[in-house]
């Protein structure tokens, strides 16, 4: 069984998506871990409801200009659980060459942004912003590997989301959400059977 770590720094929606998939034996696999960046994420709560061992490890303030320590720290407390594969899944801070070493080709990201539209945070909003100001069309989802540059590194899998003419900003997430929550299934499988 592939062992899985679950990085999130928020409510954990998709955190749920993939215990669920896992729970009904749609996905083989295994959450090995779950790890927070902040300690009132309520993606912990579902971790533990689900029997997953949960980490909480925040940003110390004076790890802001350097963040190696950091993920360093964050890639021993990983390793411990010997995962195969390395999700992000909500989680916002951004992992450098100190984590990603350790776990070469084995960190994906879910991103609510089509390649190469909106890295970074608050993507879907700027959709939205684009879309008033006739710019896009669409906006879409995206897991990607992840590498130095954020959101660039290779497509596992994509799917455009549409914006619809008199969508509000919560009316598009939610859109957005929903498909989220089947691409990182999608992804974490792809990825696994790859391994």
């Amino acid at each position: 069984m592939k062992r899985v770590a679950v990085l999130i720094s928020g409510n954990g929606s998709n955190l749920q998506a993939l215990i669920d998939t896992i729970a009904s034996g749609d996905l083989e696999a295994e959450i090995a871990v779950v790890v927070s960046s902040r300690a009132d994420a309520h993606g912990l709560v579902r971790a533990a409801t689900a029997g997953i061992p949960t980490e909480v490890l925040p940003l110390a303030k004076n790890q802001l200009e350097d963040r190696s320590a950091y993920d360093v720290a964050l890639a021993t407390r990983l390793e411990a659980y010997s995962p195969d594969l390395v999700v992000l899944a909500g989680w916002m801070l951004i992992v450098g060459p100190g984590f990603l070493d350790r776990f070469p080709n084995r960190v994906i990201n879910l991103h609510p942004a089509m390649p190469g539209a909106f890295p970074g945070t608050k993507a879907i909003a700027r959709a939205h912003a684009a879309y008033q100001r006739g710019e896009i069309k669409r906006t879409g989802v995206m897991v990607h590997y992840v590498v130095a540059e954020v959101d660039a590194g290779p497509v596992v899998t994509m799917e455009p989301v549409p914006i619809q003419p008199d969508d509000s900003l919560s009316e598009l997430e939610e859109r957005v959400h929903l498909v989220e929550h089947n691409l990182i299934v999608a992804a974490v499988d792809m990825v696994l059977r790859s391994l």
